[in-house]
């Protein structure tokens, strides 16, 4: 199976560390050799890179790793390809615009319904699986806004929710729609997924990241939960001062959340149960309950409850019903 990586930070930050240890298992230390992507966010704009190659022989990766770029969301992907051919097209994450806003999605899991929708395999589909990918793909037609430039299940996934997404952002008229309404709507639509098979995914819109955990095929080869992990970390540093001007900066304080399939460090990495769906932004986490999640709660060993709807107040999103 694939590999996800995101980041939230509240003062820009760099991925370096964690850049050369994702990239250690595209192809080096796991078998994720068929391509890497990676998006960093600047404002609602993003710069998307992709390649269907290993990331562990990539030049491209290890520039990056040593450029050092700083930013204050990102995701990243690391391909195993189950479903779509190894191509430029199907590498994640894949990217649209909807509402003046770069929409980046990256998922790992297999969802054969919507394989099969693609013509690219013939797996056994049940009809109850085929009536939900159904639903989920009605939008994904020849006269749609968003269609598939790949053949790969991920992609499908990604054009049925932003299709649903657009009349939220079409009715903001140029702002951000209300997280609340958008969190109502992913985890309506990630509840459709799981039941058509493993659907782990990270999805960002440029005002938030929103991580969604299912199971995940784990080293015995269950699939089960989790399907991935949260590490939050808090810091301050001190802040330059301006002597010429005679003026001294109060220290700086740090929020970083950082999401992957695996733990990448030997921190306490928080699992994420089975249909736990969180937003992120400014490297605060907010839960079902509408309020940010502290690191302290998450060492306790704290679950985050599947969000069906919630009003986030917090730095960084909007609040309130749409």
């Amino acid at each position: 199976m694939c590999e996800l990586f995101a980041m939230s930070s509240r003062v820009p930050a760099t991925l370096g560390f964690s850049l050369e240890r994702l990239a250690r298992h595209g192809g080096d230390e796991g078998p994720h050799r068929d391509g890497w992507g990676l998006a960093f966010y600047e404002g609602p704009d993003c710069l998307l890179l992709r390649e269907p190659h290993p990331a562990c022989k990539s030049p491209l990766m290890q520039f990056m790793e040593r450029q050092g770029l700083r930013t204050r969301m990102a995701v990243s992907h690391i391909r195993l390809a189950t479903f779509g051919e190894r191509s430029l097209r199907n590498t994640q994450p894949f990217s649209r615009e909807l509402g003046g806003h770069m929409h980046v999605f990256a998922h790992n899991g297999d969802l054969p319904a919507l394989a099969a929708a693609a013509a690219v395999v013939n797996p056994v589909v049940t009809p109850v699986a085929a009536a939900i990918a159904d639903s989920v793909l009605v939008p994904v037609t020849a006269g749609s806004r968003f269609r598939p430039i790949g053949d790969s299940d991920s992609e499908r996934a990604f054009c049925g929710l932003l299709t649903r997404l657009t009349p939220l952002w079409d009715a903001a008229a140029g702002t951000v729609p209300a997280l609340s309404a958008r969190l109502a709507l992913l985890a309506d639509y990630a509840r459709e997924l799981r039941r058509l098979g493993s659907a782990n995914f990270i999805y960002a819109d440029g005002d938030a990241l929103f991580v969604h955990a299912d199971r995940r095929t784990q080293a015995d080869g269950c699939l089960r939960a989790p399907g991935l992990y949260l590490l939050q970390r808090c810091c301050w540093r001190a802040a330059p001062e301006l002597a010429e001007a005679g003026v001294r900066l109060k220290s700086i304080r740090q929020d970083v959340a950082l999401v992957a399939s695996v733990p990448l460090t030997d921190e306490r990495w928080q699992p994420l149960g089975e249909g736990d769906l969180i937003a992120l932004s400014q490297g605060l986490c907010f839960g079902a309950d509408g309020r940010p999640v502290n690191p302290e709660q998450l060492d306790r060993g704290s679950v985050l409850a599947p969000v069906a709807s919630a009003t986030v107040v917090g730095s960084g999103m909007r609040s309130g019903a749409g």
